[in-house]
Parts: C-alpha cells; sequence; structure tokens
C-alpha cells in the first residue's frame, strides 16, 4: 500500500476549477510581462485575478513565503521572491503560480523570454515544454512513474541540458505539497505504480549548464551554482485510465 491519496470526482472538480485560476493568470502574465516592469507587478496583478476569481494564492505564508507567486530570472531556478526588480530585454522569466480554490491546490509554471531572446535560451524553454509534454504522455493508471521520469530526463538530456537533481515535482491536493516526491530523472518500470485519481504536479527544471544549485541570502530563492539559466514548466494533472487530465490548463 501507498499513502498517495485518491481524488475523488467531485474533489478533482474542485481541482479542475482551481487550475483554470491558475492558467488564466499565466496566460495573462505571458502576454503583458515586458521590459521596464517590476517583478512586483506581475505579482500584483496574479494576486488580484486569483482573489478576484474566489481562490487564495497556495504559496502566501507556506512555511513563511511572502508573496503571490514564485517569479524566477535567468540562472534562478524557482522559488525567485518578487520584488522592485526590473525586467530586461533578453531576460528569461520562470512564473509559478499555486491556487488554492474550495479546499484544494493546484500548481503550475511557465517560463517566458523578453525579446530579443538568445538562441541557447530558446531551446532551453523549448526543451523544457516538451519534455514536461512527453513526461505526461507518459502517465497512465497501471504504468509507473519512472516511464514518465525517464521520458523527461531523455528529452532534457538529448538536447545536452542539465536535470535539476534536487528539487522535484510532488502530489498536490488538500495540501499543496504531498506524496510522492517526482524527481525528473528515473527508470522506466521502476517507482511508484500509478493509479487514478492520482493528482500530481509535475515540473521539469532545467538548466543550460550543469545541474547542481546554491540558495541566495533569502532563503528561497533557488539558483544554478555555475549561473547559467534555468527554465520551469509545471502543469498540475489528474491519472486517467486512457492516460492524463491536464488540470491547469484553459
Amino acid at each position: 500500500m501507498n499513502n498517495i491519496s485518491i481524488k475523488t470526482p467531485e474533489e478533482i472538480e474542485k481541482m479542475r476549477l482551481g487550475g483554470k485560476i491558475a492558467a488564466a493568470v499565466l496566460e495573462r502574465i505571458a502576454k503583458i510581462a515586458e521590459p521596464g516592469m517590476t517583478v512586483w507587478e506581475l505579482d500584483t496583478l496574479a494576486e488580484e485575478m486569483i482573489l478576484k476569481a474566489g481562490g487564495k494564492p497556495s504559496f502566501k505564508g507556506f512555511k513563511g513565503y511572502p508573496t503571490a507567486t514564485c517569479i524566477s530570472i535567468n540562472e534562478e531556478i524557482v522559488h525567485g521572491i518578487p520584488s522592485d526588480r526590473v525586467l530586461r530585454k533578453g531576460d528569461i522569466i520562470g512564473v509559478d503560480v499555486g491556487v488554492y480554490f474550495e479546499g484544494y491546490h493546484t500548481d503550475t509554471a511557465i517560463t517566458i523570454g523578453l525579446e530579443p531572446v538568445s538562441s541557447e535560451n530558446q531551446r532551453l524553454i523549448d526543451t523544457t515544454k516538451e519534455a514536461l509534454i512527453n513526461g505526461l504522455k507518459e502517465i497512465k493508471a497501471g504504468k509507473y512513474l519512472g516511464d514518465a521520469q525517464s521520458r523527461i530526463q531523455e528529452t532534457i538530456e538529448n538536447e545536452r541540458f542539465g536535470v535539476i537533481r534536487d528539487l522535484t515535482g510532488h502530489g498536490v491536493g488538500r495540501e499543496l505539497q504531498e506524496a510522492p516526491s517526482i524527481p525528473n530523472y528515473g527508470k522506466p518500470g521502476t517507482g511508484l505504480l500509478l493509479e487514478a485519481g492520482m493528482t500530481l504536479a509535475i515540473e521539469p527544471m532545467v538548466s543550460t549548464g550543469d545541474w547542481h544549485i546554491d540558495v541566495k541570502d533569502d532563503g528561497w530563492t533557488v539558483v544554478t551554482a555555475d549561473k547559467s539559466h534555468a527554465a520551469h514548466f509545471e502543469h498540475t494533472i489528474v491519472v486517467t485510465d486512457e492516460g492524463c487530465e491536464i488540470l491547469t490548463q484553459l
């Protein structure tokens, strides 16, 4: 027996509604982010949208985290704290949003580039997104979680990028972070046997260089140790008998 919670159709519907709120926030931020804006402006917009839709920001107050979103720029991988930092041309920006709606969390992220984006950074963004898509194709009741982890790793390493190994995806639902922990590397046919109704946050984190990490003095912002650039994509999904349903999309 495992300790992974199986969600009921009613619980999944609540997560589906919360996921649409989170997806709408990311869609809006992707449209308006531009050089000259501050990170604060993006965070404020996200919080206003979440509250207006009847949700709450999952991250704000989680283990003392101070803001509604995590916004990570260039060598920052995840957990960047919004500030008055000004966005610049060529920046790549990871935006991570969590929504708490009717008792359940959903968690999702994208990475966007501000033109002009270097060819390597664009390849990094495209590969990270592709790794997520490919990993989700391996999610299905009766398969092993290692199948998805292996596919993610293969997609990333085929492009000679680094798989961030010390950060993982996770289960999600009543709690923002539930079992299991989901590394972005693994072997087919190993790990958790997937069951319909499991809700998981799958989130490749990728660098143009090495996989080792550091944490800034703020205690939250995770950066690449070699200062190479990083990208992050994430969806909350529910496992089904046919495959998986992405809950964090419009």
